[in-house]
């Protein structure tokens, strides 16, 4: 491996931190996304049915909010309970925007690392050039110089790509993710304001 990043020239330390970073994001965001840690399937009927039992306590709403990002959600409506429907929505919207902004936490950072790759793999390309070109004099190649500066250009430019398509493959699949259990909990929290207002039956 050292051979490798000696072969590859100063350029690839840039690719390497990038790497680093995009698989911290990536192992982050695998354990943060899960359905059941998100948007537990169980959790409005569990809610409805201690409503119907015991009702709205500070303690249920402590533990709703402390419990998953859905359950922030609730929690956030059922304080408002005793308001209209257009209140307790509202409430819900608010909590919704906050819990939405943490599904994406650090897919911007991801998806900038996916984009800059390719582009730190073609500046190590244009360096390794760049000493091909130097390895030429009057006397002749200087061949140790000249293979080394192709090493450069490819290595980088190899692995810029690599860093760059898992990174763009994650960073797409975790927006979709983001964007498909915000859904889920907002048809989630529909439901409960319907519920709780009598529009729907539990």
């Amino acid at each position: 491996m050292f051979a490798i990043v000696e072969a590859a020239g100063w350029p690839i330390w840039f690719l390497i931190l990038a790497s680093v970073i995009a698989v911290g994001l990536i192992v982050e965001r695998l354990m943060f996304l899960r359905g059941n840690r998100i948007a537990p399937s169980t959790l409005l009927n569990d809610v409805v049915n201690e409503l119907k039992a015991r009702g709205v306590s500070d303690g249920m709403l402590a533990k709703l909010a402390e419990g998953s990002p859905l359950g922030r959600i609730f929690a956030a409506g059922l304080k408002n309970i005793k308001s209209p429907p257009d209140v307790m929505k509202e409430s819900i919207e608010e909590a919704g925007r906050a819990v939405a902004h943490d599904l994406n936490r650090f897919l911007s950072a991801l998806g900038t690392i996916a984009t800059i790759s390719p582009l730190l793999g073609l500046f190590g390309t244009v360096v390794g050039m760049i000493e091909i070109f130097g390895s030429q004099n009057p006397a002749g190649n200087n061949p140790a110089v000249l293979a080394h500066g192709i090493s450069v250009a490819l290595y980088n430019t190899a692995f810029g790509l690599i860093v760059a398509v898992p990174s763009m493959i994650f960073y797409r699949h975790f927006r979709a993710r983001a964007e498909s259990l915000t859904i889920e909990m907002e048809q989630q929290a529909i439901k409960l304001v319907e519920i709780v207002h009598g529009q729907r039956k539990g």
